[in-house]
């Protein structure tokens, strides 16, 4: 009679041999996760003609220092429900409306485009969608692009938020 103990079991019916080609096993599941993910999902970063977007960077610039030579400045907030703005500086006269862009920094799909109407002496009002809380790149132009002022706002935006040309951007909390 022989002992149990001593019996050998077949290769299969051990456990370490199901260890060590599970290692190389997941590591092939794992790539093949990562092309089937690069595959399906859409890249918003990357320009296609990138030449042309550096070839439009001076005629921003200019926009920049168009603002700046007019003194530009923009206080955005929430007033319940509706985006508030109001454009301060060397205006000779406000323009009709105003186009607001707010871009998400890493979705391009969830950028939106509001246009705000003159309400008068400066200020300007527009629906405010609902946008997920996160961060959000703003840009606020004239109707014909003369200049910009930039900016970002974090929503829920719960406090003023001012835009310039090009300089550092001042968070106000509510209250202020």
């Amino acid at each position: 009679m022989t002992n149990p103990v001593l019996q050998s079991r077949p290769w299969y019916r051990e456990p370490w041999p199901w260890f060590l080609i599970s290692l190389p096993a997941s590591a092939v599941v794992a790539g093949l996760v990562t092309v089937w993910i690069a595959a399906t999902s859409a890249d918003g970063l990357v320009v296609g003609d990138y030449y042309k977007a550096g070839l439009a960077i001076n005629q921003t610039l200019a926009r920049d220092d168009a603002a700046r030579a007019l003194a530009l400045t923009a206080t955005v907030k929430n007033e319940n429900g509706v985006l508030a703005l109001a454009l301060g500086g060397r205006m000779p006269t406000y323009p009709g409306q105003l186009t607001l862009t707010l871009a998400h920094p890493t979705r391009q799909g969830m950028d939106q485009t509001l246009t705000l109407d003159h309400i008068g002496g400066g200020r300007y009002r527009a629906a405010l969608p609902l946008l997920p809380a996160g961060k959000w790149q703003v840009q606020l132009a004239d109707q014909h692009a003369t200049w910009r002022l930039g900016g970002v706002l974090h929503t829920p935006l719960d406090g003023a938020v001012t835009l310039a040309a090009s300089g550092p951007i001042v968070h106000q909390p509510k209250g202020d």
